[in-house]
């Protein structure tokens, strides 16, 4: 006779908040208290990983949620060794729940004599003893082909419909969305088609590679609140630059709405003195202080899509219903009331 077992939350380093505001949100539909495994992770004076599960996790079905962002190399290792540790403690089942899939821009090789990045990590991941992949938004989509276990990809973009029809209520027949370059012309024209809005590109071309030589706007922007749409910002340099062609063009104002908020080096800096009015970031990464402390820079929860994800993994039903805006409405209840 089979044993029903809950779903079980393990976490590391990488964004612990993250974690702890799944739990919170699957104690809310489970009605009991779901919490994080009791585990320790931490480093030798070398800087080795050390991982030790406190918990009897035999038989049960386990989810590590850890992002692979910065420090990348850090965090990959932290799930990689966690996930043999589940494995060599007898767990049934391990989902790796990585809210950011980190070396997903190396998919390809570009030039001669360069790795394919991403592939590597997926062999990895595989090999660790991972039997399921959730994550979002992956930069690539032919990433999830990389694997040879089950890959959930998760969308940020019915959210971020949910938050732009609640913050432009009113207004939507001024909204443009705006893809920053060619290449994100599918994920700009997915959020478009659910907010019933026209779409524009910004197409920039470079000398070489770092710079950027010009852009040009591809659409009538004039008299449009422009919202670009993207996956992952890192140095937010060509964003700013973005926003400001836009405004050249006309654009009364300048929005963004970006999964994955890498923001290293010079990235807050450049977004407070920017001309967009608001960028608009999920939680897949921890925002560091700067990022919290940025005026004109908000942040949209993932937790309850990925706690309803989990649950939906766990119970054997359809992950890909949270792609819908109608699904995903009640899950984020009270956020985006609509009067």
């Amino acid at each position: 006779m089979s044993v029903v077992t809950e779903p079980k939350l393990i976490s590391g380093n990488s964004n612990r908040p993250l974690a702890q505001s799944i739990a919170r949100r699957m104690s809310m539909h489970r009605g009991m208290s779901v919490g994080l495994v009791d585990t320790r992770v931490e480093r030798f004076n070398d800087g080795e990983i050390f991982v030790e599960v406190y918990e009897n996790v035999r038989g049960e079905d386990m989810f590590i949620i850890q992002s692979t962002s910065n420090p990348a190399n850090d965090n990959l290792m932290e799930l990689l060794i966690m996930s043999d540790a589940l494995r060599r403690s007898s767990a049934d089942r391990i989902t790796a729940v990585i809210p950011y899939f980190g070396y997903a821009r190396q998919d390809r090789r570009t030039k001669a004599r360069t790795p394919i990045s991403a592939k590597l990590v997926a062999n990895l991941l595989t090999e660790s003893g991972v039997d399921r992949i959730l994550t979002l938004d992956l930069h690539a989509a032919q990433i999830q082909g990389f694997f040879d276990i089950p890959v959930d990809n998760l969308y940020a973009s019915p959210v971020f419909a949910l938050d732009i029809l609640h913050h432009f209520k009113g207004k939507m027949s001024d909204v443009m969305v705006v893809s920053p370059d060619v290449g994100g012309v599918a994920r700009a024209r997915e959020l478009a088609k659910r907010i019933e809005a026209p779409l524009s590109i910004v197409d920039k071309r470079r000398e070489k590679a770092g710079e950027i030589a010009g852009m040009t706007v591809i659409g009538d922007v004039s008299g449009k609140k422009c919202i670009i749409v993207d996956d992952i910002c890192d140095t937010a340099g060509t964003l700013c630059k973005a926003a400001e062609v836009l405004m050249e063009a006309g654009a009364t104002e300048v929005h963004a709405y970006i999964t994955h908020g890498v923001l290293s080096g010079p990235a807050v800096e450049r977004v407070s003195k920017s001309v967009m009015k608001s960028l608009v970031i999920t939680d897949s990464i921890e925002p560091s202080d700067a990022v919290k402390a940025c005026p004109n820079i908000r942040i949209v929860p993932t937790a309850p899509m990925f706690a309803q994800a989990i649950l939906n993994t766990w119970s054997g039903t359809s992950v890909s219903s949270l792609f819908e805006t109608e699904t995903l409405t009640p899950i984020y209840e009270g956020m985006y009331t609509r009067d």
